[in-house]
């Protein structure tokens, strides 16, 4: 089969990577997919992905989580992507690619992004069973299988960046963890001495174990060919039934060798300074199988992005050139920021080192300084906050002297640079190569008012994601300065956000709405009734602090019942003709048959559609507001409470069967089920909250889609949050794992009581969990570390909402004043809506929306119901 060009160009990618991507990106946004056939050879079965974030598929993320590929954009740019079958040969003087699958494509240029290959040592037994290298998805796919069915210990070779993303992977999957690295040093192309000193004791205390200094010199098996040791150089022997092979990549250039395109002594593409071969102006290369105009292999993705618009731009026929990239890095391994910038070796004549060490917290900062005060370079290990701003500042002369650059904040002489200090030139995401002039005139030019209109607008942000907390910050300073009023308030009775209005709420014990809108609310606001924002925003902290602070936690009690939402004011969800659901609570998904024939007996006799819920319970839809109470009645009388799913507060928390029943279950994960449930049961909370535990990692409750989600391990529980399953679907992430029964409750605890003191109204945790300065990391020191010491608070909170519930369901059919706001009428209590209406479907009923459109008169022919 054979594709020739014909009087449309024609442009073929050869690998379709993260640099292949931007590549494609790049050609769009210069029209070239207008004018061009486009054709891609993708050697993996699936299209590009996040490779920068491989390790993340272990703590919850899957493929189509790491995927960098809108299908959408493919196809609306008439791309011809072709995964799983990657070029086999080039014949340049015919000017054609042929793919494994047979087809020939002709082109008008080529463009090579084939990337790297794992570099193997040649030790003996290289090749054996249990041997894996980490690069690919399909790596760690094989990498888990063996782990799960074959594996106790494994060892990393190579204590870099991916080794050791590596080593904690293979922790996380439950194997005792060794890291042999041949260099004195973790990390020897980023960190100096005294920072590998910091990373190698945080591993350690890990539970890492870690080899410097000592090469791999052969891999010892048994008599079926499977790993079970490792020789060392040192002569020592290690036990250990898994290798992973993570010592540095090679490029990859064979197909280029092939064809007599030039190739660099150690490898890599010769290309010149607009990425285009050397040997062949038809031909480009870019990423990592690229030796660019400087003689350099770049491993990094930003530099890589920049040899893909230069590739782009000169086939449009645009200026652009290539000549060398920032090598500085941000990452985040096992937990440790580790950072490295600039000259961070210190390589530049006469500069000078400015260091700060702290062992006992695991901190080490240094700056290289030139001897005009020039900021040369740094590395930044177990804190990065600053390099942002730091990087930013590389090649000028801080406007504070250095020292104070590297003291922690708050200690005597530390200062912070905030992003106002940097020049316009500055860049601030590498990855993209977006300055803050750029960022800044996308506020100014652009009227962006937002973080994501921003990245939009000039893609900061959307590579590494190191760059977004200078990205916000920039963001407000731009609009600040511009005149524009940055208001913070929840709303215009409020100045203050939710987050602050729920420390004055705790802190002054402030326990109604009115005295907290008198007291704090703006001064046109105070003494008035509030607004639809504000009230039932400040009812959801009310409840949820009620204990503490001495209000009623019963929603419906004196001022509390003004203040709710629709649903709240009826315990009961509005359906779209008048009638309302009901939905009781069945903890864990678990009832008994006795349980079901009450329910059933219910919707029966009250005439009720049922459905059984995406969170293990039954809904009964059609109750008139005057039969709710009836209908509670029966239930709280069987056993039954509320399920709140008229709250923003516990929704469920569902579970498979666990090791109960299932095979291949390794924790009881419906007890655990019932017993979160029951715990945080009528919490009050931003939002509401959906929880699930899974009694393996089968994961079939699917807990990773929940706000907090629980997953069984051998050693006890992982603990996942910030999940959503919503319109805008996000995987949760690991908070820690590994949990007894005990931790588990109480890290729950402490990040339940955390969301709801610090997020915004009406925010579910996946997007708190976005927002928050800090994200994950941040939530993980405050509510695993204490690192602001509030979780004793936390805590404390959880325990007085544990011990003052009381269903909300029973509490109302007990108090006769409580019962009379359930009518259709005030004035004619006994009088059911006559809009409220239904006819037959499928053996159950469904709401008479011809009812609804004609007002109160019945539908002729239609029987009063």
């Amino acid at each position: 089969m054979t594709a020739t060009p014909g009087p449309t160009p024609t442009i073929v990618l050869v690998g379709h990577g993260m640099v292949g991507q931007r590549f494609l990106e790049a050609l769009a946004e210069r029209g070239l997919t207008a004018t061009h056939r486009v054709v891609v050879l993708c050697e993996e079965p699936r299209p590009a992905y996040d490779r920068v974030a491989l390790t993340s598929y272990f703590s919850g993320k899957t493929a189509e989580d790491l995927s960098l590929t809108d299908l959408e954009f493919i196809r609306e740019h008439g791309i011809e992507l072709r995964v799983g079958d990657p070029a086999l040969s080039v014949d340049r003087e015919a000017r054609t690619v042929t793919a494994r699958s047979g087809l020939v494509v002709g082109y008008d240029v080529l463009v090579l992004a084939t990337g790297s290959y794992p570099f193997v040592p040649p030790v003996p037994n290289k090749d054996a069973e249990g041997c894996f290298v980490y690069r690919t998805i399909d790596d760690l796919l094989a990498i888990e299988e063996y782990a799960r069915t074959r594996a106790t210990t494994g060892a990393v070779v190579g204590g870099g960046l991916l080794g050791l993303e590596a080593a904690g992977a293979l922790k996380g999957l439950g194997l005792a963890a060794h890291i042999v690295e041949f260099a004195p040093r973790l990390m020897p192309v980023q960190v100096d001495d005294g920072g590998g000193a910091a990373l190698l004791r945080t591993i350690e205390e890990m539970g890492l174990s870690v080899h410097t200094g000592v090469g791999t010199q052969e891999i010892v098996t048994d008599e079926a060919g499977a790993v079970t040791g490792m020789k060392l150089s040192d002569g020592s022997e290690l036990a250990t039934d898994m290798v992973v092979f993570s010592a540095g990549v090679r490029p990859r250039d064979q197909l280029a060798r092939d064809c007599g395109l030039t190739v660099g002594e150690r490898g890599g593409i010769t290309v010149d300074e607009r990425c285009r071969t050397v040997s062949d102006p038809h031909v480009f290369a870019i990423g990592e199988c690229a030796l660019a105009a400087d003689g350099r292999v770049y491993g990094l993705v930003a530099p890589g992005y920049e040899q893909a618009e230069t590739a782009a731009a000169t086939i449009a026929a645009d200026e652009a050139s290539f000549t060398g990239a920032d090598l500085s890095t941000k990452l985040k391994l096992l937990g440790v920021d580790v950072a490295s910038f600039g000259d961070a070796h210190g390589t530049t004549e006469d500069c000078l080192d400015v260091v700060y060490s702290d062992s006992r917290s695991g901190l080490y900062k240094k700056l290289v300084i030139g001897r005009d005060g020039t900021l040369l370079g740094g590395i930044l290990v177990g804190d990065a906050d600053a390099y942002g701003t730091l990087r930013a500042l590389t090649g000028s002369v801080p406007p504070i002297a250095p020292e104070s650059l590297v003291l922690p904040a708050g200690a005597s002489g530390g200062a912070q640079l905030g992003p106002s200090a940097l020049p316009d030139e500055a860049i601030i995401c590498s990855c993209h190569n977006v300055s803050k002039g750029a960022i800044r005139g996308a506020v100014t030019e652009h009227s962006c008012t937002t973080v994501p209109e921003v990245k939009k607008c000039t893609k900061a942000g959307t590579g590494c994601g190191s760059c977004v907390k200078v990205l916000g910050q920039l963001v407000t300073a731009e609009l600040e300065a511009s005149g524009v009023e940055v208001d913070k308030g929840l709303c215009g009775c409020f100045g203050q956000t939710r987050e602050e209005l729920y420390e004055i709420v705790l802190a002054l014990r402030v326990n109604t709405y009115q005295d907290l809108l008198d007291r704090y609310g703006r001064e046109d606001a105070r003494g008035g009734d509030g607004c639809d924002v504000c009230k039932p925003a400040v009812a959801s902290i009310i409840a949820s602090l009620a204990p503490t602070i001495g209000a009623s936690g019963y929603v419906l009690d004196g001022e509390q019942a003004a203040l709710q939402e629709t649903n709240d004011h009826f315990l009961a969800n509005l359906q779209k003709n008048g009638s309302y659901s009901v939905v009781p609570r069945i903890p864990g998904g678990e009832i008994t048959p006795e349980g079901l024939i009450v329910i059933g007996e219910i919707a029966r006799d009250f005439g009720l559609y049922t459905k059984i819920t995406g969170g293990q319970r039954i809904d009964m839809f059609g109750a008139r507001v005057e039969q709710l109470p009836l209908i509670w009645t029966r239930l709280v009388d069987a056993g039954f409470e509320s399920g709140h799913a008229y709250g923003k507060s516990l929704r469920t928390v569902k579970s498979c069967v666990g090791q109960t029943w299932c095979r291949y279950g390794v924790q009881d994960s419906v007890r655990m089920a019932i017993d979160l449930e029951l715990r945080y049961r009528g919490l009050r909370s931003p939002h509401k909250l959906k929880s699930a535990v899974s009694g393996c990692a089968r994961e079939c409750a699917e807990a990773q889609s929940k706000d907090f989600g629980v997953i069984a391990t051998s050693n006890g529980w992982n603990l996942y949050v910030g999940g959503n399953g919503g319109a805008t679907p996000r995987h949760a992430d690991l908070l820690a794992q590994d949990l007894s029964d005990a931790e588990l409750v109480r890290l729950i605890d402490r990040f339940l009581m955390f969301y709801i003191r610090t997020a915004d109204r009406l925010e579910r945790t996946s997007t708190w969990l976005d927002r928050i300065p800090g994200g994950l990391d941040h939530v993980r020191d405050v509510v695993v570390e204490d690192s602001l010491g509030i979780c004793e608070e936390l805590e404390s909170l959880m325990k007085d909402h544990v011990a003052h519930y009381a269903d909300e369901w029973a509490t109302t059919i007990n108090d006769p004043e409580k019962l009379a706001r359930f009518v259709s009428f005030v004035n004619a209590p006994d009088t059911p809506d006559p809009v409220v209406g239904f006819v037959p479907e499928r053996d159950q009923i469904k709401p008479d929306l011809p009812l609804l459109s004609i007002g109160h008169r019945p539908l002729e022919g239609s029987a009063q119901r």
